[in-house]
């Protein structure tokens, strides 16, 4: 079956009609979950199926689950988790240890009512620089910490039968502006980029998916990355990254342009899937129609990265709490 180029969200807590249709006729690759579709497991679990079921194979449901303000599903009954970057710095010497527990028992939560992917690791540096809105996101300003942890994190959520996808490619640290509402210019070097910003990547190359930023590296190419075939040639070529490459959401407001051809651009530069987020049912249908079904290098890679997906280890998530316990305190992770 070869899937459609897009990954997309439902507006509540149950698909409506409308889009059963949608999904049926365009078969999406994937989908992505926000707060507004999480109640209760069993919910959870229900809107997973009838994801599923209309796009007409095991599609891969993912979630923005990192911890902090970037959390979809919460307390009471999920757990809450400070932000990476404090919850790095607590740990010290034991971050490595604690970061694959965090995400193991992230994974746990998730597979549980569904969800098979996140995204997550974040293995954007932290600079002098960074915007606030992505800092406490972060996991520290060392390359080679940032990828023992990176590396971590993935490891547990593999253990946990989800699948990371490792973001922003190729490095959004340097962000001095939100590109959610803005696009940001980074103007430093390719050599100075390649030994921090794109190192991270390149270390974590293997991983099954890999999202994109919505950033202008100004020494490289004038366009958003996303956009950009140099950019995008360079995450393939230098960084080494051959797994599934998504957009960021290309609803944020980085980039201009009507979505279905920032679709267009996107997949012509070089991306596998588009992510879309946040509209309506008709702008959805645009959307899924520009990018179409995938190219036949696409359709390797999803399937390559869904071949990755595989049942949890048998854990104790008693005894891994209370490990986790033993090295942060029960206040780092509720």
């Amino acid at each position: 079956m070869r899937f459609g180029a897009t990954i997309l969200d439902a507006t509540g807590l149950r698909l409506t009609a409308q889009e059963k249709a949608l999904f049926r006729a365009v078969k999406p690759f994937g989908f992505i979950l926000f707060a507004r579709n999480i109640d209760t497991p069993d919910q959870v679990r229900a809107l997973c199926d009838e994801m599923r079921d209309a796009a007409g194979h095991n599609a891969v449901i993912t979630v923005d689950q990192e911890g902090g303000r970037v959390q979809r599903l919460r307390g009471p009954i999920w757990r809450d988790w400070t932000p990476p970057l404090d919850f790095v710095q607590a740990a010290g010497a034991q971050a490595a240890e604690a970061m694959y527990i965090r995400y193991r028992l992230i994974a746990q939560e998730l597979y549980a009512v569904g969800i098979d992917s996140n995204c997550a690791p974040m293995v954007d540096v932290v600079g002098s620089h960074t915007h606030e809105f992505l800092r406490n996101r972060c996991y520290g300003t060392d390359v080679a910490q940032v990828v023992a942890l990176g590396r971590a994190a993935a490891d547990g959520m593999l253990a946990g039968g989800v699948l990371p996808v490792v973001k922003h490619m190729p490095g959004h640290g340097r962000a001095t502006m939100d590109s959610h509402f803005d696009l940001p210019l980074v103007d430093a070097a390719h050599g100075d980029l390649a030994r921090c910003d794109f190192a991270p990547f390149k270390a974590l190359n293997d991983l099954p998916m890999g999202m994109t930023a919505h950033l202008v590296y100004d020494a490289i190419d004038p366009r958003p990355a996303t956009l950009s075939p140099v950019m995008m040639g360079l995450i393939r070529d230098e960084i080494g990254f051959d797994n599934l490459i998504m957009t960021d959401d290309i609803s944020m407001k980085a980039l201009d342009g009507s979505p279905n051809q920032i679709s267009r651009d996107a997949l012509a530069a070089g991306c596998d899937v588009i992510l879309y987020c946040n509209a309506s049912l008709a702008d959805r249908a645009l959307v899924a129609d520009a990018a179409g079904e995938m190219t036949d290098m696409a359709q390797i890679r999803a399937e390559r990265a869904l071949s990755m997906r595989r049942p949890p280890d048998e854990i104790d998530i008693s005894a891994l709490t209370a490990k986790l316990d033993a090295l942060l305190g029960e206040e780092l992770h509720g």
